[in-house]
């Protein structure tokens, strides 16, 4: 089956640039940690950089999502492989997104934020799209 190995290979390749990019996330931390914000700018133009490759495995993953749910759950539930690939996945995207949350927030701690990129107050508040539905249909 070429869209599973097609998926596999995207998961792979996809968990290989996140490990790439926990690492830069890592060192930025230690980085902070240890009060050198001379690196800042270099962290910022190698992120900038891993975006690109990030977003065209994003999309790859995506195309072979679509092709995937167009399996039989049959042939689905047979490739044993997909599903830990998917976890392992997940649980590195969730490591990056805490660290680099911790990172940004001792940055704008320590001003090296523009306040043009300061991110929205509604980013703290995670019921706020909920709220505000509900207000909109009280009324």
């Amino acid at each position: 089956m070429n869209i599973i190995s097609d998926l596999r290979t995207s998961l792979d390749r996809h968990l290989l640039l996140c490990r790439e990019i926990l690492v830069l996330v890592e060192q930025e931390s230690q980085s902070l940690r240890e009060g050198d914000g001379s690196r800042h700018f270099e962290f910022y133009q190698t992120k900038k950089a891993l975006l690109g490759r990030l977003d065209e495995s994003v999309n790859l993953i995506k195309s072979h999502r679509r092709e995937w749910q167009n399996l039989p759950a049959c042939d689905r539930s047979n490739q044993a492989e997909i599903e830990p690939l998917l976890r392992q996945n997940q649980d590195l995207i969730m490591k990056i997104i805490v660290l680099d949350r911790e990172n940004e927030r001792n940055l704008l701690r320590r001003g090296l934020v523009p306040p043009r990129h300061l991110p929205s107050p509604n980013r703290q508040r995670p019921h706020f799209v909920a709220d505000l539905y509900r207000r909109q249909c009280q009324v």
